[in-house]
């Protein structure tokens, strides 16, 4: 517990140091495993500070600077534990960092899974014995084959399925662990914009892909109804240019890019006549 000198003190040095940074963020903590914490906040040590303290002292820290002030009132709406961690960095580079440290949990009781969980099929290096009985308890196929234990087929568990304590135990005996757990910031201000994480979260590969992909198609579309852009012009110029060559040279016209065309055929039709000539003259 801190002294109201000590309180005066954190405050000071808070708002002292949240200038020197320009960009400024929310970290949801609350639940959040110690050894993930501290890995999390290792991975960002040279590149951000943090600030964990309970929220009234945050948002005193937070007060009294104009552009924090979206900050403070986003922390005012949460009824969950958040740090305050502050960077020159882009948002982006700290979020991705902190998202690449991840924990996984192992299922407990009346939880929902998050998404499907597949018990597969096939020999355990389980032990016969009490451990069978459990297995079966759960629902789980299970038979013992050669001395060693074997799942029969395969348990699926739906997304938001409610996992029963005999299922949560047998995930735990097998050593699945279906749930991740990370620390990704909730609202970052950096240059004076907000980025939520949905914003933050955006994966660059996936999104550049994607605009591959549409500009691809528009670019099909630009082509297959003949609208002319920069990205097109040079198609529709070498097309005309081939279909203006194809005419002139049907037609005999006698300009620049055609006359050789038309030499050389005629020089083909030449042989050609030659070689007709000689095999009737045999």
């Amino acid at each position: 517990m801190l002294t109201k000198t000590q309180k005066i003190e954190f405050i000071e040095n808070a708002k002292s140091e949240l200038k020197k940074y320009g960009t400024v963020g929310l970290i949801p903590i609350e639940r959040i495993p110690d050894r993930l914490l501290q890995k999390s906040k290792n991975s960002i040590r040279s590149d951000a500070k943090v600030l964990f303290a309970r929220k009234k002292l945050l948002l005193k820290s937070l007060e009294g600077e104009e552009r924090l002030k979206p900050i403070a009132e986003e922390l005012k709406k949460q009824h969950v534990q958040h740090a305050v961690f502050m960077t020159n960095d882009t948002g982006f580079s700290i979020f991705n960092k902190l998202k690449a440290n991840q924990l996984k949990l192992a299922a407990k009781p009346n939880q929902k899974a998050n998404s499907e969980i597949v018990i597969k099929s096939g020999e355990t290096s389980i032990q016969p014995g009490q451990t069978v009985t459990e297995l079966k308890q759960a629902g789980i196929d299970v038979q013992i084959q050669k001395g060693k234990v074997v799942i029969g087929k395969d348990k699926v568990i739906k997304k938001d399925e409610v996992i029963t304590a005999p299922i949560s135990k047998v995930l735990r005996i097998l050593d699945i662990k279906p749930f991740t757990v990370t620390i990704e910031p909730s609202l970052v201000l950096s240059q004076n914009m907000l980025f939520t994480k949905d914003i933050l979260g955006i994966d660059r590969d996936y999104t550049v892909g994607n605009m591959h992909k549409a500009f691809n198609a528009a670019l099909a579309i630009c082509i297959d109804k003949e609208i002319i852009n920069k990205y097109t012009v040079k198609k529709f110029m070498s097309k005309a240019y081939t279909k203006a060559v194809f005419f002139g040279v049907k037609a005999k016209l006698y300009d620049k890019g055609i006359v050789e065309k038309l030499l050389v055929n005629a020089f083909l039709a030449a042989v050609s006549a030659n070689s007709a000539i000689a095999g009737n003259a045999k």
